[in-house]
């Protein structure tokens, strides 16, 4: 109680003292403020994203489940396939549950409201291996198959007013009616933020193909008391077995040789690339506050220094250093008191318009607020900073002040001079470390705008839309012929150039890969090269400004028959046939009687972004020589024009036209696409500059404020 009253006593007294030096107290408070409240801010979204558990039963059980097979053609890792499903569902003394899971966009009807949606396909067991059950109604059963749908507590209220009765009721999800038997809680969102509809899928191992790896994302529920490494090693082992039980051929047991599964913590898995943006964040912010703890110290030796005479007289009349430390460290508290006073309403107005900002879905981010743990770091940091700025002035005057007083000096020290300017010095060195830091990044994002990606980026649009059965459009040929058809329709809009149309459109979708069999190869069908496919037609290539080096371009007669003509990137001609002419090449796909004959050779391009290797892709035409092996309604529409932005409206209504109750949707100009793959490193470079910027202004103020003292000092002289 003594010592409390001491405490409180000191306080009133440093409140009396900093009120009536108010240009010190607002500078003091101002800057520790700005430094304390980017440290709040930031921190809520690294709580937020990096610390806050899943919102699972048991989240730190849970993994996610990939693969790598080192020395193989395949990516350096990779989903899994789905005979790894059944088999680590066995192993049911390290794995509780096992599930699947995916997300795509898919079209929603409601009556007239038609959007493409968030959605996913799991299988069934995700709800129980993630330990969650619908706040509404009931989980689907198997024998429902995959007619019975979930919706997303979002979904619920903004498109059914969360009326309970929308139980029971069926509408066109995922391509067909289904019935909506559950309503998910507001937490659940998985796998991504913003995901709406989930119809679980079921896969049996009956006529399955082993070997068709990167499209089975798997998450589990480990047993209590496993760990990943146990994981990791009864699963390589189960791996080796695989080609016995499933058969497949000597390529994949190959591969599976070479298998090592890939388990991390899910968190980690959804958090991905954001995690390290968010801590250089982080750093950047940290940095910030040591600038203004530096600049705040400065300010508490220059106002201690001041009053050596006042600390030595009571020194001299019986005051311990403890008393003097405890009267300087009064004055720390109360300024750090009132910066996070400032703090924690600033980053409470900042922090919704930083989070709108960032880039992509990150798991956790929509979560990001100013709650109990924020409140909690906040006070933690501001008594830290109290600490940090006023013990090293409090202790320095305490044990000079009976010196100075005998001395008779009112200036500051040889020491305690060379301690300002080392801070000075030192913030400074910081404020350029961002600056420098912000600068490199800077440099990456001009070397990536001034990459050449294979095609054009300007004055081009992309979109699509689904035409479907409503439309009376059924089968390959009838909607090949309807896509050509709405491309003529297209060229007619005042302002087009050119138009076509690719399955998945450059930086905005990834394409599939396929083991090519070529004419030449011996031994088993999955044993080819492994290059990337799509399909594209009417005036792709040049609506694009992607270069034909050899050949032709797909004509109308490629789509509208089955020909089995082909069109192969630079890459995959020198891969597939290398030293060899491409032209009149033939191949099959795996397990296919079909033979493609390639007729054009184009540049490589860059499908995923601008910072990864092209990759080798071939580029099939809409119908395929068997009309029952593919076909799909919703491919990407390239329109070319100077007006590229202004066509949106008028596309619509010609799409109205032609197809009423399909929605419109990936609606892009190419430059939207371009920014949209180096959105995380313009954020990241932007905010760090931003950062960078702060601390070198609050740099320039330090530096004020000591040549200011310095040049006071000298007043006499």
């Amino acid at each position: 109680d003594g010592t409390m009253r001491k405490w409180i006593r000191e306080l009133r007294l440093a409140a009396r003292s900093l009120g009536r030096t108010p240009g010190f107290t607002a500078t003091a408070v101002v800057m520790l403020g700005l430094g304390v409240g980017a440290n709040v801010g930031i921190f809520s979204i690294v709580d937020a994203v990096l610390l806050e558990p899943l919102p699972f039963e048991d989240p730190d059980r849970l993994v996610y489940i990939g693969g790598s097979a080192p020395g193989t053609d395949l990516p350096e890792e990779f989903a899994g396939s789905s005979e790894s499903l059944f088999d680590y569902r066995e192993q049911t003394d390290l794995l509780e549950d096992v599930a699947t899971y995916n997300v795509f966009t898919a079209s929603l009807r409601v009556e007239d409201r038609v959007e493409r949606v968030l959605s996913s396909m799991p299988s069934l067991s995700l709800f129980s291996t993630l330990g969650v059950e619908p706040i509404l109604g009931r989980l689907p059963t198997q024998e429902e198959g995959e007619s019975a749908a979930l919706i997303s507590y979002a979904t619920w209220v903004e498109w059914f007013g969360s009326d309970p009765s929308v139980l029971g009721r069926t509408y066109e999800i995922i391509e067909r009616p289904r019935t909506i038997v559950g309503v998910m809680g507001p937490d659940f969102t998985f796998p991504w933020e913003g995901t709406m509809v989930w119809v679980p899928s079921y896969r049996r191992p009956e006529g399955l193909t082993p070997g068709q790896f990167g499209g089975v994302p798997l998450v589990a529920r480990l047993a209590p008391g496993v760990d990943e490494a146990q994981v990791v090693e009864r699963l390589t082992a189960v791996a080796r077995r695989m080609p016995e039980r499933w058969g497949g051929s000597a390529e994949y047991a190959r591969i599976m040789e070479r298998y090592r599964p890939v388990v991390r913590p899910l968190k980690e898995e959804l958090v991905g690339g954001a995690r390290a943006p968010v801590l250089v964040l982080f750093g950047a912010v940290v940095i910030v506050l040591a600038i203004a703890c530096a600049n705040v110290t400065n300010l508490l030796f220059v106002r201690s220094e001041s009053r050596l005479r006042d600390f030595a007289i009571r020194q001299a009349i019986g005051a311990g250093r403890k008393e003097l430390v405890r009267a300087q460290m009064a004055e720390a508290v109360l300024i750090a008191v009132g910066a996070g006073a400032i703090a924690v309403p600033l980053a409470a107005l900042a922090l919704p318009g930083f989070v709108a900002s960032t880039p992509g879905s990150v798991t956790g981010m929509s979560d990001a607020a100013i709650d109990a743990s924020t409140l909690g770091f906040a006070v933690a940091l501001c008594m830290l900073t109290a600490l940090g700025c006023g013990i090293g002035p409090a202790v320095r005057v305490t044990r000079q002040a009976t010196e100075r007083l005998r001395d008779g000096q009112r200036g500051s020290s040889v020491a305690g001079g060379w301690t300002r300017d080392g801070l000075v010095v030192a913030q400074t060195a910081l404020a350029l470390v961002l600056l420098v830091g912000s600068g490199l990044l800077l440099r990456s994002w001009q070397e990536l705008r001034s990459v050449d990606p294979g095609y054009d980026t300007e004055d081009l649009l992309t979109f699509q839309f689904a035409p479907g059965e409503a439309e009376g459009l059924v089968g390959p040929e009838v909607l090949a012929r309807f896509h050509l058809d709405f491309m003529e329709r297209l060229r007619a809009l005042p302002g087009v150039e050119t138009v076509g149309l690719v399955e998945n459109v450059p930086l905005d979708e990834s394409v599939g890969s396929v083991r090519l069999r070529r004419e030449s190869d011996v031994g088993e069908d999955d044993e080819g090269p492994l290059v990337g496919r799509t399909w594209t037609a009417g005036d792709y290539f040049e609506a694009m400004g992607i270069e034909l080096l050899r050949g032709r371009t797909f004509a109308d007669s490629d789509h509208t028959t089955e020909l089995g003509n082909a069109i192969v990137s630079s890459s995959a001609a020198a891969q597939l046939w290398p030293g060899e002419e491409a032209i009149g090449q033939r191949f099959r796909w795996p397990g296919r009687d079909e033979w493609y004959t390639v007729v054009g050779v184009v540049e490589d391009v860059m499908q995923y972004s601008l910072r990864d290797r092209p990759q080798p892709l071939v580029y099939f035409s809409l119908v395929s020589p068997t009309p029952d092996f593919w076909q799909f309604s919703s491919p990407g529409y390239v329109v070319r024009s100077e007006r590229a932005s202004e066509l949106v409206p008028e596309v619509r209504e010609l799409i109205r036209e032609v197809t009423p109750s399909a929605p419109m949707y990936r609606v892009y100009t190419l430059e939207e696409l371009v920014s949209g793959s180096m959105v995380t490193l313009s954020f990241t470079m932007t905010t760090l500059a931003v950062a960078a910027l702060l601390a070198l202004l609050l740099g320039l103020v330090g530096l004020y404020g000591i040549l200011s003292v310095a040049v006071a000092q000298r007043t006499r002289e």
